[in-house]
C-alpha cells in the first residue's frame, strides 16, 4: 500500500510559477512509476507528467511541455510538479498518482495508487 499526499496548490495569477509536491509513504518509492494528472470541474481526468523510477525519463503533455518540469528525489520519497507560465486553463485539482509501469504510463487506469489532490486556480 502507498499513500501519496499533495501540496503547494494555491491561488497564482497568469504568468506565475508554483511547485507541487508529493510527498509518498512507500518503503519502496524508487520501485515506482511516478504521474501527475488534473481534473477540472466537468472534465476527464488528465494526463500532465511522468517520471521514470531513476529519474533519468520524463514524459509530457502537449499541453504542459515547456512550462511543467517534473523531478524527485528517491531519498525523500517525494515527487515534485514545478508550474511556470501558468495560465487560466491550468486550473484544475491536480494528483498524484504511482504506477508499477514503466514510465510511459499515461492513462489513469495504469497507475494504482492516488493522492487526495490539491487545487491549483489561476486568476486572469
Amino acid at each position: 500500500q502507498v499513500q501519496l499526499v499533495e501540496s503547494g496548490g494555491g491561488l497564482v495569477q497568469a504568468g506565475g510559477s508554483l511547485r507541487l509536491s508529493c510527498a509518498a509513504s512507500a518503503r519502496t518509492f524508487s520501485d515506482y512509476t511516478m504521474g501527475w494528472f488534473r481534473q477540472a470541474p466537468g472534465k476527464e481526468r488528465e494526463f500532465i507528467a511522468a517520471i521514470s523510477w531513476s529519474g533519468s525519463r520524463t514524459y509530457y503533455a502537449d499541453s504542459v511541455k515547456g512550462r511543467f518540469t517534473t523531478s524527485r528525489d528517491n531519498a525523500k520519497n517525494t515527487v515534485y510538479l514545478q508550474m511556470n507560465s501558468l495560465k487560466p486553463e491550468d486550473t484544475a485539482a491536480y494528483y498524484c498518482a504511482a504506477s508499477v509501469r514503466g514510465s510511459g504510463a499515461n492513462r489513469p487506469w495504469e497507475y494504482d495508487y492516488w493522492g487526495q489532490g490539491t487545487q491549483v486556480t489561476v486568476s486572469s
